[in-house]
């Protein structure tokens, strides 16, 4: 199993970042928060979850280790996937997901796409008190957001909005969107927004 991988980030796109170490590029897949973590940098450290089925091996990585403990327990609730935990941990920050489901937050786990009221109920039963012990922990330090043209954030958001399992015509409507009122938008809110319109 492995822990982390730490080495050069050869590529980083929102959904996913591409790590390399002594020779080898891994693809991990990513979380937004886990991205902003990352942008800007040209290596990092990255704690990672393998995911080995049959017919692929993944890997998911996070910038910190909370991060990747509030996935794991997502990933424990019946009917809660590896991509819809990633979703979860793109549209809510670590400590944001913590305080919904300490506080039986129901609104803010059925305001992220995918999730149902079921769904949102099963997450706040399941994790109730487990997820206690990471409030204190640390949310991973915002990088700063690098100046891009409306273009490039576009293109950016539409690829990581596809990449979490969204049509293409659909996300650049929405990326479209958010962009005509906010034309200084950063990527990544402009991902937080269209997943919550999507």
């Amino acid at each position: 199993m492995i822990d982390y991988i730490k080495g050069e980030i050869v590529e980083l796109t929102p959904a996913r970042m591409v790590l390399e170490c002594n020779g080898i590029g891994y693809e991990i897949n990513i979380s937004l928060t886990t991205f902003t973590a990352f942008q800007g940098k040209t290596e990092g450290k990255i704690y990672i979850y393998e995911v080995i089925r049959e017919d692929a091996h993944s890997l998911y990585g996070f910038s910190t280790l909370q991060e990747r403990s509030l996935y794991l327990l997502l990933t424990s609730v019946s009917g809660v996937g590896p991509n819809t935990a990633r979703t979860i941990l793109s549209s809510l920050q670590p400590r944001e997901l913590v305080q919904a489901i300490s506080s039986k937050d129901e609104v803010s786990l059925t305001a992220v796409k995918g999730i149902g009221a079921k769904t949102a109920q099963r997450i706040l039963v399941d994790l109730k008190g487990k997820v206690d012990g990471l409030a204190g922990e640390a949310d991973s330090p915002a990088a700063q957001t690098l100046p891009a043209s409306n273009a490039e954030v576009a293109e950016e958001a539409v690829a990581a909005l596809v990449m979490l399992g969204f049509l293409k015509a659909a996300s650049q409507k929405a990326v479209a969107s958010i962009l005509k009122k906010e034309p200084s938008a950063p990527v990544e809110q402009v991902i937080k927004y269209a997943l919550k319109m999507l």
